[in-house]
C-alpha cells in the first residue's frame, strides 16, 4: 500500500468523523483506497466525473454516497444504481452493504467498462447493466439515483422499477424534490429527507411504493 493511498483512506475516515459518521472497518477501507485509485486514473481518461482534486472526490463523491449506503432501510436485497456513471452510490453501497444484491445500470459502454473493471478489481457482487436502466424487465426493492441526465424523466423511469414496499433514493436538492416527487407519482410516500454531510441543499429523499392489495 503506497502512502499516498493510505493518506487517502485515513483522510476519508476524518471526512466521515467531520460529517457525524462513523468510520469505515479496516477492510472496507482497503476497499476504498483501491477505489479511489481507479477512479482517478480513469478519470483522467473518460471524464467519469468533473470533480477531479482528490479530496473534493474524496468529500463529495465518497462521504455522500456512503452516507446514502447507511441510509438505505433495512431489508432490502436488490438494488438497482440508476444511470451508475462511475459507480455512485453503488459502488459505495455494495462496499458498505455487501447483503445487498447491487445492479449498476450504465448506458454509456466507457463508463460501464469503468464499471466492470471496479467490479473486478474491488471482488464485489455487484452486477453491471452495459445498457438503458429502463429496459430491464424486473424489479428491485430499491433504485438509487444520483446526478443522472434529464433527471425527471430518469425518476419517472426509476419509479416503474421499484417493487411494491420497495424504496427510491434520490439524491438531490431540496429546491428540486417537490419535481421529483410529482415525477415518482402519487404511489411514493416520502418517508425520510437526510442532510447530506457538509451540504446546505443535498439531500437523501426515501420514498417508499405502496404495497398492491389483494
Amino acid at each position: 500500500m503506497s502512502g499516498e493511498t493510505s493518506g487517502a483512506a485515513a483522510r476519508l475516515n476524518e471526512l466521515l468523523a467531520e460529517a457525524g459518521l462513523s468510520p469505515l472497518a479496516e477492510e472496507q477501507v482497503r476497499h476504498f483506497e483501491t477505489y479511489c485509485s481507479l477512479f482517478i486514473r480513469w478519470n483522467a481518461r473518460l471524464n467519469l466525473s468533473a470533480i477531479r482534486d482528490e479530496q473534493a472526490i474524496l468529500r463529495r463523491h465518497f462521504v455522500e454516497s456512503i452516507a446514502c449506503a447507511r441510509a438505505i432501510p433495512a431489508g432490502v436485497a436488490a438494488l438497482l444504481d440508476f444511470g451508475s456513471g462511475a459507480g455512485l452510490p453503488g459502488i459505495p453501497i455494495a462496499l458498505c452493504r455487501p447483503e445487498i444484491a447491487v445492479t449498476l445500470a450504465e448506458s454509456q459502454g466507457k463508463k460501464a467498462a469503468f464499471l466492470q473493471e471496479a467490479v473486478r478489481v474491488l471482488e464485489i457482487g455487484a452486477n453491471v447493466h452495459s445498457g438503458r436502466a429502463e429496459l430491464l424487465t424486473r424489479t428491485f426493492d430499491c433504485v438509487t439515483l444520483r446526478a443522472v441526465d434529464r433527471m425527471p424523466q430518469a425518476v419517472k423511469a426509476a419509479a416503474k422499477l421499484v417493487a411494491p414496499g420497495g424504496w427510491l433514493a434520490l439524491m438531490t436538492t431540496r429546491s428540486e424534490m417537490s419535481a421529483f416527487e410529482t415525477a415518482a407519482g402519487p404511489a411514493f410516500s416520502w418517508q425520510r429527507i437526510i442532510d447530506l454531510p457538509d451540504a446546505t441543499q443535498r439531500v437523501i429523499a426515501l420514498g417508499m411504493r405502496e404495497r398492491r392489495s389483494g
